[in-house]
């Protein structure tokens, strides 16, 4: 909870968890009530059906300690069948209404990081306000890149994009690698469309690293992007390991 705490402290008002997060709820539950007006609070649930997503966010919203959520996204899609269930007449998009017309949930979410078409037809079935999805360095040598495939969509939808894996939980700066999260943050917040992005932290050192590069952060050349994404050439498939989880 301490970087949680820090986190306030330096400015960060963007705050995402999940109802699959195992404790992750109760902690900022215990931290953010005090400062609710001030942050911007987002959570997901994997339920598809209707009902199941209902009681996730009632039990999302009790260990948040808040009445409502700022984004309550549709977590980790991952195949065009469950954009089918999602959308059916006891789909998880049910709740996600229901929610936003009594007031429980400001904005709706669409996240997934296995297949860039899926999170594509998401958007173009329904008028999603933001998408939370894979973009780092890596990305470009995936036969199933997210970049190319998503970002115009969204672009073209008005949809928020919130990057993820920016460093690939580290392994982008394996040897001969990238040289550290300048590059990574550099390349991922240079993309076209890319608002925000979402990076863990696993202590406050590192949190405060990572928020002295933000703020130091301006758009990167053409050939820089070049430069990292070569860089990433023979460590991508390591640092997309993730597209594997469904």
């Amino acid at each position: 909870m301490a970087i949680i705490q820090r986190a306030l402290e330096l400015g960060i008002r963007y705050f995402d968890t999940a109802a699959s997060y195992g404790p992750s709820e109760d902690y900022l539950g215990k931290v953010l009530p005090p400062h609710r007006s001030k942050i911007f609070l987002a959570s997901k649930t994997d339920k598809r059906d209707r009902d199941g997503a209902w009681r996730e966010l009632e039990r999302s919203l009790k260990r948040l300690n808040t009445d409502y959520l700022d984004l309550w996204q549709l977590h980790h899609v991952s195949f065009s069948q469950e954009l089918d269930t999602i959308f059916s007449p006891s789909g998880a998009i049910k709740a996600l209404e229901e929610a936003i017309q009594q007031k429980l949930v400001r904005f709706a979410g669409l996240t997934g990081h296995h297949d860039p078409q899926v999170i594509a037809e998401g958007l173009r079935r329904y008028p999603f306000h933001t998408t939370l999805i894979p973009v780092n360095a890596a990305d470009k040598h995936h036969p199933r890149p997210f970049i190319p495939v998503v970002l115009p969509v969204a672009q073209e939808k008005n949809v928020g994009v919130i990057a993820m894996k920016v460093p690939a939980y580290g392994r982008l700066f394996k040897p001969g690698g990238l040289t550290g999260m300048e590059q990574a943050l550099g390349y991922t917040m240079s993309q076209p469309g890319v608002h925000c992005c979402v990076i863990a932290a696993e202590t406050v050192s590192q949190l405060e690293n990572n928020v002295k590069i933000a703020r130091a952060f301006v758009p990167l050349k053409k050939e820089e992007l070049t430069a990292i994404a070569l860089a990433a050439a023979n460590i991508w498939e390591d640092s997309t390991f993730f597209r594997t989880w469904t």
